[in-house]
Formats: structure tokens, C-alpha cells, sequence
């Protein structure tokens, strides 16, 4: 059989789906992109046993539907430096041998079966649906990931949590020392429900969403999620068990209120945090009417860094400690141009929350303090 296709749409859909694949796979078969051709077009699968993304492409040509495995490896490497052209696959489907023209050139490799290739499962029994936009959920995740959790003994934190409720849809991550959440007000149910979105399918969709137009379609059940949106279907199996309660962790009133720019707390922390220890990587903060002292100091080899910055703040005279890394990355991951600092005191979490919030959302970042050694 044979069809014709841009060589720019297939490597683009290819590049994107090859994130999917492990390095090391449990079937060899994982190893490729499934190809199927149904009238015009093409579905192209990857998978690695746990997470399956699916594109579609139309084809400019093809003369019957055909089923059939082609190395990820191979088809990648031909088709990174081709510029735009049309190519023209010749496939045998009995010998499996495949052969590509393209401009002054031909490749001539082999197909897999494709009937070794892993079905994918439909959602079944009782299952729920979510719909928001592409943007709105690429903005949420490029918000959360960098707040999942790494530990193995405690696998659910190793996620992103989506609550959704009749307030509103939050979406949750925490590793025990930093917290993001996001609440979308407009997105809401009578009935509740909740997932837990692995870190990996969560990475694939922040880095595909923010180039996509459109609506984002989550049908999830017990067990698994299908995320639909563009000409994309990517099927992941959950993490089952339960999140801890994020609600309770969030203090309700930290009384002393810090406003800055943003990106000029990002730039002292970043002059400041090389002095620290390399082990702690503590900052302290000295907190006083309308200023602000960041310092550090590293006593293991006599280091040490200063800086002050003139901030609105109203409460009490404070000296507090937090992880220069984590309070940086939190202040990184906004995209606001103040923001403001919720504290108690030196014991207790800090809020990190915009100081305009966008319309129908609600963002809060937290963050535990370090002991300080007076």
C-alpha cells in the first residue's frame, strides 16, 4: 500500500509522541510508533505500557487502511532534518518492508507487527467528565508540577490532585514542604470527585496544551483518565489512593501581610542564595515596616550575603527562615507582578498568593519555614 504526507505535520505529531516512549521498555514492541490508516488519515500511537497518546493527521494520499509498527528510533532520526516536503511511503505489509521517497532520496527500513502493539482500554463503569480550555489547564500545570513529590513510600503526593467540587475545580500539588493550589470557580459540580494525574501524562500535556486552541475533554473513572483535545487522545492510569487533606494545612489567618514586585524578590533571593549553605540553602528574612533583609551565611566556609529591600509590610517585626531553592522556584512559577507574603510567625507556614488574582481563580502557594539558628 501506499499514502503521501507532509514530512513537517508527521515529524511534529512524532516529536510530540515520542516523549511518551521509556528508554527502557518491558515489550520491545514499545519501542515504535503504531501507525493506522483509515481512509485519508493517519493515527499514530506511543506508549509505554501505563500512558498512551494518540494523534491524528490527514494525509495528502493513500490507497487502502493498513496496521503497522514503525521503529521510534528510525523514523525520528530520518525525519529530524528533512525540510517541508511531501513523502511517500511505499509499506509491504507481508514482508513488512517500508520505503520512504522523499526529495533526491529514499530510507528503506522495517515494520513491526502490529497486531504485538498493546489495545488500549476504554473508560468504563461509572466515570466523570471535566471540560476547560487548553490554556486555562496548560496555566494551571505549568503553575503545580514543580510542587510534586518524589517519595516512593508515599506515591499519591507524587501526582497532581484534581478536586472538584461545588465551589469550584482545584488543582493540587505538594511535597510535604511546598504546596501549590488552584481553584477555576467556573468549573463546578453538585456531585464531587477527584483524581490523582501522574506526574509524567501531567508533564506530556503542560508541554503539548500551550501550543493548542481549544477545549480539554477529562473522562476519568477509578482507575484510569482520557484526556481529549485537538486531533489528541492521551489514556493514563491513575494513582490510586488517597490525597491527604490540603485544606488543613492552609493557614486561615496569617496576619502579617508582605507586598513586593515579584521579579525584584527573584533577583535579590538569586544574589543572595549562592552564600547560603549548600546543604540548608536557608534564607532568612527580616521583616520590619516598609523593609525588608534577606541574608544568608554559609559559617562551614565563612560566607556570607546581605541585602535590603524597601517592600510594603504591616504587621510584627519578624525574622523568619525559608529554603532559598523552594521560595524561588514559587516565586518563578507565578506570572504575576506583586506579590503578597502571608505570615504568622517564624513557626508557621507562609502564603504566596498574587496580589491581583485573575477572574474566577484563586491562587495560593505555600511554603514551611526552616528553623533559624539564633
Amino acid at each position: 500500500m501506499r499514502f503521501t504526507v507532509s514530512s513537517t505535520a508527521l515529524s511534529s505529531k512524532l516529536q510530540a509522541l515520542s516523549k511518551v516512549i521509556n528508554s527502557k521498555n518491558s515489550m520491545p514492541i514499545l519501542e515504535c510508533f503504531l501507525f493506522e490508516i483509515n481512509g485519508q488519515q493517519l493515527s499514530m500511537t506511543a506508549s509505554d505500557g501505563e500512558n498512551v497518546m494518540k494523534s491524528t493527521i490527514a494525509l495528502d494520499a493513500a490507497d487502502a487502511d493498513a496496521r503497522f509498527a514503525v521503529p521510534s528510533a528510525t523514523v525520528l532520526e530520518a525525519m529530524r532534518e528533512l525540510p517541508e516536503q511531501p513523502l511517500q511511503f511505499d509499506v509491504d505489509l507481508n514482508s513488512k518492508n517500508i520505503i520512504i521517497h522523499y526529495q533526491n532520496g529514499v530510507y528503506n527500513f522495517t515494520a513491526q507487527n502490529a497486531d504485538e502493539y498493546p489495545l488500549v482500554q476504554p473508560i468504563s463503569g461509572d466515570s466523570r467528565t471535566i471540560n476547560l480550555s487548553c490554556e486555562l489547564l496548560s496555566e494551571n500545570l505549568n503553575r503545580t508540577l514543580f510542587a510534586t513529590g518524589q517519595d516512593e513510600l508515599r506515591p499519591v503526593m507524587n501526582g497532581v490532585y484534581f478536586d472538584l467540587t461545588s465551589e469550584g475545580l482545584a488543582i493540587v500539588a505538594s511535597d510535604g514542604h511546598k504546596l501549590v493550589r488552584n481553584i477555576n470557580f467556573n468549573i463546578k459540580t453538585d456531585q464531587p470527585a477527584a483524581f490523582i494525574l501522574p506526574k509524567k501524562p501531567a508533564t506530556l500535556l503542560k508541554n503539548i496544551l500551550g501550543k493548542e486552541a481549544g477545549d480539554v475533554t477529562i473522562q476519568f473513572n477509578e482507575r484510569n483518565v482520557e484526556i481529549t483535545f485537538t486531533d489528541t487522545v492521551l489514556n493514563s492510569r491513575l494513582i490510586e489512593g488517597r490525597y491527604p487533606n490540603y485544606n488543613s494545612v492552609i493557614p486561615k489567618n496569617n496576619p502579617n501581610r508582605l507586598t513586593i514586585d515579584r521579579k525584584v524578590f527573584i533577583s535579590a533571593l538569586r544574589r543572595v542564595l549562592p552564600f547560603a549553605s549548600e546543604s540548608s540553602q536557608q534564607i532568612r528574612l527580616t521583616l520590619e515596616m516598609g523593609l525588608m533583609k534577606l541574608s544568608s551565611q554559609d559559617i562551614d566556609f565563612s560566607t556570607s550575603a546581605e541585602e535590603k529591600l524597601t517592600c510594603d509590610y504591616t504587621g510584627q517585626n519578624m525574622s523568619i527562615g525559608f529554603k532559598g531553592s523552594s521560595l524561588t522556584e514559587i516565586l518563578t512559577n507565578l506570572d504575576c507582578e506583586n506579590v503578597d507574603l502571608l505570615l504568622a510567625d517564624p513557626s508557621r507556614a507562609g502564603i504566596i498568593v498574587p496580589s491581583q488574582q485573575k477572574e474566577g481563580e484563586d491562587v495560593l502557594m505555600l511554603i514551611m519555614p526552616m528553623l533559624l539558628n539564633d
